[in-house]
């Protein structure tokens, strides 16, 4: 019960990573808040957790609403008194699937990876200084680490475009910055950074046989990631074993990044 009698909110924790780190939670004691825009996937998961003893209520969130955030917390706080975790893990891909333009492309991607966990923090911050601290974790990836994959297998207008780098990076660096800010209220503020992930955000370059190996080869570990990976990462850092852990970057990506 490593999280017992904390509260934790999960962006994008109806599937993939999100719901993952919501179950870990929840397994390991805490109240969890599931927040995302897949409204039946996200109220079957609260079925779920809920029926394995969990305490668990799902919000509606537009992470890029900061009235929304507002409202999130807000709800997260009138259903259990607290919050001391928030996962910022809500985030899309680079593809144009919308036909719009590059910039438009750029705005979308940015608002949802970026600019959502700029206001996430900023909707924490009082609740966490009133409980005397708390834990953010921001996920990011191993492309705001370093550049994309060239992968001769997938499509062109697949490949992943520089605002999700960009998205990524940022992210790295908010984290950072935000952890020295915060530190004197004994919130801790840091990052993850997955590799390759089986997950919805990946399903549409795994469902390239071609792809999907080519991708497993890069990871020296000689597998490709699986959530729970992540989620056992974003449990540490929730929890009070990494209470002297802040302003860190932590890899999960197999060796990806170490060659």
């Amino acid at each position: 019960m490593r999280l017992s009698g904390k509260v934790g909110l999960v962006t994008g924790g109806a599937s993939g990573i999100g719901a993952s780190t919501a179950k870990a939670f929840a397994d390991e004691g805490a109240k969890v808040v599931i927040a995302d825009i897949q409204d039946a996937m996200s109220e079957r998961l609260v079925r779920e957790l809920r029926e394995g003893g969990a305490d668990a209520i799902y919000f509606h969130l537009d992470v890029t609403d900061e009235d929304n955030w507002r409202r999130a917390v807000d709800a997260a706080l009138a259903a259990f008194g607290r919050l001391d975790v928030l996962v910022n893990n809500a985030g899309i891909g680079g593809r144009r699937d919308s036909g719009g333009s590059e910039l438009d492309n750029w705005n979308q991607v940015m608002a949802v990876n970026a600019t959502g966990p700029f206001l996430g923090v900023k909707a924490v911050l009082e609740p966490m200084k009133k409980i005397g601290g708390g834990s953010v974790i921001n996920i990011s990836s191993i492309y705001g680490i370093v550049g994309p994959t060239l992968d001769p297998h997938l499509p062109p207008t697949d490949a992943i475009a520089g605002a999700y780098n960009a998205s990524k990076g940022s992210i790295r660096l908010l984290s950072k910055a935000a952890a020295l800010q915060l530190s004197k209220y004994n919130i801790r503020v840091n990052s993850v950074h997955p590799g390759f992930i089986d997950t919805p955000l990946t399903a549409r370059a795994f469902s390239y046989p071609e792809t999907k190996e080519h991708l497993r080869r890069l990871h020296p570990i000689g597998r490709l990631g699986k959530p729970e990976d992540v989620a056992n990462a974003v449990l540490y850092l929730a929890s009070d074993e990494a209470s002297f852990v802040t302003g860190a970057e932590l890899v999960v990506d197999g060796g990806y990044t170490a060659q």
